[in-house]
């Protein structure tokens, strides 16, 4: 058996089915700057439809799509149960994704019920097809703080897509369902937190200490973690009919606060003792997602303290930019640097059965420098957006490194499949 810190590498899918995923990410990434650039009210409001066409843009289009890709990957290697029918489940479920979220961003943008109708039929066969493949590798797979994070997480983007394709029909003109405005309260936090938080938390288990040389969590965080806040955004959605509502909203909120901060900063701390001392852009992007998270968290709580935060039309855009952007975009941005090398590196040695030194290094598929000016873009990019809340004049230079950085992200990444393919690899 081929193994790595318990990893079962003889069972991964093809290297085309998750780069399906990983390559179509950057276009989304591409096509939500560009949204900045030509319609700069995406970012003056919350409910404007240019905002939400971005949102999803960013959400559906480029964190499901990526983290999508990663599922594929690490269902097999890491919980060792390979997806049933990988190929039709991964083909399927991205070109129905994809459609999907391109639907949906036209139904936004053009208010028509029909691309709402449409939006809801692709997005729900493609996320349903995906959810019944890992559901079924899930209930076989055995391991520990990984294999539990991404169960929660699997249920949690059940549970953000039965509310959102509720919401889509009613865009759609469907049904006019009674308490909408908890519904949508309820797609926020469980798509933000109980999908991508829950994932990203599940997965850096697993990958930071390999990736990024460091110590491994401490093992009762990564025991509680994922269920303490997956429990808390349970108990955060039906806070309203606890007997008191007020008092049991106040808990919930320091608890997720609590469990959240305590993540960050442990991060932070485990890839300061890292082993490796070198330059690493991953190791940058993931300290710049937690110190956006950190900062999240931080206006969060201001919200709930302060009346005037919260009714500011700043508020909601600054945690989107935060959260989205700094956190959850700067993360996957920084994995991808770490998975697409590592899987192109992984399928030459094994279809080759290559010598040392005949093929290139992971360090090798992507050029150093060509990652850090991505990463200089993408901070630049964040910081501009962020500003831009403030002073409206900076968001078309803010969406324009955006694109620039999502560009450079696409290229980065077909570098190495270019590296990949001049070795003689093979990608199914």
């Amino acid at each position: 058996m081929s193994t790595q810190a318990g990893l079962s590498f003889e069972q991964a899918p093809p290297f085309l089915l998750p780069l399906l995923f990983f390559l179509t990410a950057p276009l989304f990434l591409f096509a939500a700057a560009l949204l900045i650039v030509l319609a700069p009210e995406s970012l003056a409001s919350r409910w404007t439809a240019q905002a939400l066409a971005l949102t999803h843009a960013l959400t559906l289009g480029f964190l499901a799509m990526a983290m999508l890709g990663a599922l594929m990957q690490m269902l097999p290697v890491v919980a060792g149960s390979i997806l049933p029918a990988p190929r039709l489940v991964g083909w399927s479920s991205h070109v129905l994704l994809t459609s999907g979220t391109i639907a949906l961003m036209a139904g936004f943008l053009t208010a028509r019920p029909a691309a709402f109708g449409l939006a809801t039929v692709l997005l729900g066969s493609g996320f349903t097809i995906f959810l019944w493949a890992a559901a079924i590798s899930l209930a076989r797979a055995t391991g520990g703080a990984t294999v539990r994070g991404m169960r929660l997480a699997v249920l949690g983007l059940g549970l953000t897509l039965v509310l959102g394709l509720a919401l889509a029909l009613m865009r759609a003109g469907a049904w006019t369902p009674p308490g909408s405005a908890a519904m949508l309260a309820a797609h926020l936090s469980f798509g933000l937190l109980g999908w991508v938080l829950l994932l990203v938390i599940g997965v850096a288990f697993q990958v930071v200490p390999m990736f990024l040389i460091t110590p491994p969590y401490p093992p009762r965080l990564s025991r509680w973690l994922t269920p303490v806040l997956f429990g808390l955004l349970l108990i955060h959605a039906v806070a309203a009919m606890l007997p008191r509502p007020a008092m049991a909203r106040v808990a919930v909120d320091a608890g997720l606060a609590a469990a959240i901060l305590s993540f960050a900063v442990v991060t932070l701390r485990l890839q300061a003792r890292r082993r490796r001392k070198l330059p690493d852009v991953t190791l940058d992007f993931w300290r710049l997602g937690m110190a956006s998270l950190i900062v999240s968290v931080g206006v969060w709580l201001a919200a709930q303290g302060w009346p005037a935060v919260a009714a500011s039309p700043r508020y909601p855009l600054l945690l989107a930019v935060l959260f989205v952007g700094g956190f959850g975009v700067s993360v996957v941005n920084g994995m991808l640097y770490k998975i697409v090398p590592f899987l192109a590196w992984f399928h030459l040695q094994a279809q080759l059965q290559a010598r040392a030194g005949s093929i290139p290094t992971m360090k090798d598929m992507i050029a150093g420098r060509w990652t850090r000016w991505q990463f200089r873009l993408h901070t630049a990019a964040c910081g501009l957006l962020a500003g831009s809340l403030f002073w409206p004049p900076l968001t078309g230079a803010g969406g324009l490194l955006l694109a620039l950085s999502a560009c450079l992200l696409g290229l980065n990444l077909l570098s190495a499949v270019r590296r990949f393919h001049r070795h003689g690899g093979r990608f199914s």
